[in-house]
Order: C-alpha cells, then sequence, then structure tokens
C-alpha cells in the first residue's frame, strides 16, 4: 500500500507494522577492523561495545593521550591489539591492524586524525560536527577525498526519523511548511567542569549549544525533508559563569529551506532534558518527542482528522550508525552522511552565530 494513500488509521497502522527500518545494504561477509581514536565516555560506553556485538566489526586499536590509559582500555578488552598514543598513531604505528578509524576527539582536534587516516588509506566515520569551523571542515573533507569519510549522524539510523523521511517523501502531510525543533539539556549536571571542551571555544568551536545540540535540529530536518538550508537568523544568550567563553548558553534560530519551508528552532546546554521535532505539512504533520535524546521515542503522525501514536523502542544508535557504516564499507555503497554533508552543517553553524552577532540575516 502506498503510504501516501493510508488515510485512516488501520492503514496508518498497517504501514507501520510493515515499516523496514533497516532499508540499507547488509553485508553478509567480512569484517571491519577500527581504530578508536579519542577514548572518552562515549567511546567506552557505546562505541566499543557496539563492536564487540555485531558479527562485522571488530576494535583491534584504541589511541588516548596516554600510552597508560591506551595500553589500559587495550588489556580489558579481548579484541584490542595495540593501545598507541596520539602521536604514535599519526607517525604510522600499527596500521596493518585496522581497517577504518573513528574519530571521537573534541571538535578542533578531528583534523589531524582524519588527515593521518587517510593517509594511511584508512576509512573514517567522524564524530558530529565536522570541525570546529568551516574552513578546517574543509580541510578535513579534502584531506579524505580518496576514502570513504562518514559523518556519525545517528538520526540517520533511527527508525521513527526514517519513518519520518518516508512519509515527507511519500506526500502523507503534502507540502512540508514549517518544522520545529528543540533540543536542551542541563550539561553541569552531566559535568560540573567548567573548564570542559564543551565550554571552551578553542576545542568546540564558536559556541557550545548550537555547535553540539543545535546541530541535530538542523541535520535531522535536512535528512526527513531532503532539502539544504539557504539562509539562518539568530539569537543567543549566556548568564551563567560557566558559559562565560560562550555566547549561546540558550539560542534561537531559524533556518529557510527552498520553497518557503521555515524550521524555528532552540538549543540550551543549561535548561531541562528535553527534545522534539515537529514537521508540519499542508495537509497533516509528524510529531517526534524524545527526538534527539537516548531512549524510547514517540511519533504522532496526522493527516487530516486521521491520528495515529506509535512507540519506538530504544535503540543503541551508536551501535547502530556503527553497523550502518561497515555495512556500506563491505558493500562498497555510498553512505548519505558524508563528509559533503557535514559541511552544509558546519556553514549553517559558523551562519547561525554570524546571525546571531550581527542580528542580520545570514544567506548559505
Amino acid at each position: 500500500m502506498p503510504v501516501a494513500c493510508a488515510h485512516s488509521s488501520m492503514d496508518l497502522q498497517e504501514y507501520m507494522d510493515d515499516f523496514t527500518a533497516r532499508d540499507w545494504p547488509q553485508a553478509d561477509e567480512g569484517k571491519v577492523r577500527f581504530a578508536m581514536v579519542g577514548l572518552g565516555w562515549w567511546t567506552m560506553e557505546f562505541a566499543i561495545p557496539a563492536t564487540e556485538v555485531l558479527d562485522h566489526l571488530e576494535t583491534t586499536v584504541v589511541v588516548s593521550s596516554t600510552t597508560e590509559k591506551a595500553e589500559g582500555v587495550a588489556d580489558e578488552h579481548e579484541s584490542i591489539e595495540h593501545g598507541l598514543t596520539y602521536d604514535e598513531f599519526t607517525e604510522g604505528e600499527a596500521t596493518d591492524a585496522y581497517d577504518a578509524v573513528y574519530v571521537a576527539t573534541p571538535n578542533a582536534l578531528h583534523l589531524p586524525y582524519v588527515e593521518a587516516a587517510a593517509e594511511f588509506d584508512k576509512d573514517i566515520l567522524c564524530e558530529k560536527p565536522l570541525e570546529a569551523s568551516t574552513e578546517r571542515a574543509e580541510q578535513l573533507v579534502e584531506a579524505a577525498e580518496d576514502v570513504t569519510l562518514g559523518v556519525e549522524y545517528r538520526m540517520h539510523v533511527q527508525p521513527a526519523v526514517r519513518m519520518m523521511r518516508e512519509l515527507v517523501d511519500a506526500g502523507f502531510i503534502g507540502d512540508v511548511a514549517m518544522v520545529h525543533g528543540n533540543m536542551s539539556q542541563p550539561l553541569l549536571d552531566i559535568n560540573d567542569n567548567y573548564d570542559q571542551w564543551r565550554l571552551n571555544p578553542d576545542m568546540a568551536g564558536p559556541g557550545a549549544s548550537v555547535t553540539d545540540l543545535g546541530v541535530y535540529s538542523v541535520n535531522t530536518t535536512r535528512f526527513v525533508i531532503d532539502e539544504d538550508p539557504v539562509a539562518v537568523t539568530a539569537t543567543d544568550w549566556s548568564g551563567h559563569e560557566a558559559f562565560d567563553e560562550v555566547p549561546d548558553e540558550r539560542a534561537a534560530f531559524t533556518v529557510e529551506f527552498p520553497d518557503g519551508v521555515v524550521a524555528a528552532c532552540t538549543a540550551s546546554q543549561n535548561t531541562q532534558e528535553t527534545s522534539n521535532l515537529r514537521i508540519i505539512g499542508t495537509e497533516g504533520e509528524l510529531l517526534l518527542e524524545d527526538a534527539f535524546l537516548s531512549g524510547d521515542r514517540e511519533l504522532t503522525i496526522t493527516r487530516g482528522e486521521t491520528t495515529i501514536t506509535t512507540e519506538f523502542d530504544g535503540i543503541e544508535e551508536t551501535r547502530r550508525s556503527l553497523e550502518y557504516f561497515g555495512d556500506h564499507l563491505l558493500t562498497g555503497t555510498d553512505i548519505h552522511g558524508d563528509g559533503d554533508h557535514g559541511i552544509v552543517d558546519q556553514r549553517a553553524i559558523d551562519a547561525i552565530y554570524e546571525a546571531a552577532e550581527s542580528g542580520e540575516r545570514v544567506e548559505l
């Protein structure tokens, strides 16, 4: 049954029951060995464990600031053969032991490790955003032009988000007209160190909330409606002493897309943890609650007078994202969130800060 023809709640439920979240080419043989660069909590709690449960992935090398930390992590995992320092990695040690690299350092340190990995002819999955500025992001993508470069957009593999993309593409809500997006969290409850890298422009980029959280609204909107932004406006504010070095303890911004589509977005690193994404069309709307946070998702689909809400059980999104990347490498197929895709977000982020500072609309 075509999605656009699913007018009744029964038809919608039938569509949801038949929906396939893993619709990309999947590998049935081969294995990708990863070097994990940057051993922060995300790598330790999500990335390395993902490769331990997926048959076609394996972590064989870990890279950190000290030999003690890297080798300590290596000793804790049977598959890890080498624990390297950052210098040892960039100098080319143990290149025979891995096929691909996962880069999860602070934003401003992505470039040197991507450059090194590309020089060693290794494919790369890089955390978002690509770098701390558009200029450095462009250098990064240029350096990796001869290898596969993916950006770790976990929303691209989130089943609820993939369903939204399919419904929009099928015209289920008519023409997209407006988008509302938000992501907020109490960063200092997660890490109470005022000197952490997310609050340091030299490490994070021009700000904290838009760079780290607002990018989810921008990129997920791009993915769902399959359009790229053309202009932005913005305002931001910081008052807490921990945010003295960044302008955006709180931020609100609009993102203009082709054909008059306007996204109104907010982000904050110092409020209640909450997130949502609403796509409003000429004939219906899609509302995703807990859109960008971990855990279960709730998607409410409306077309005319028909409304149905469905819950999506929480998945390990980093695991799914690594699975997706590995499948594309082993099947030789293109990844959606590649380097060129990532540069569009980087330009939008920089433009949002420029618009907030100038008070003027900035075209992309």
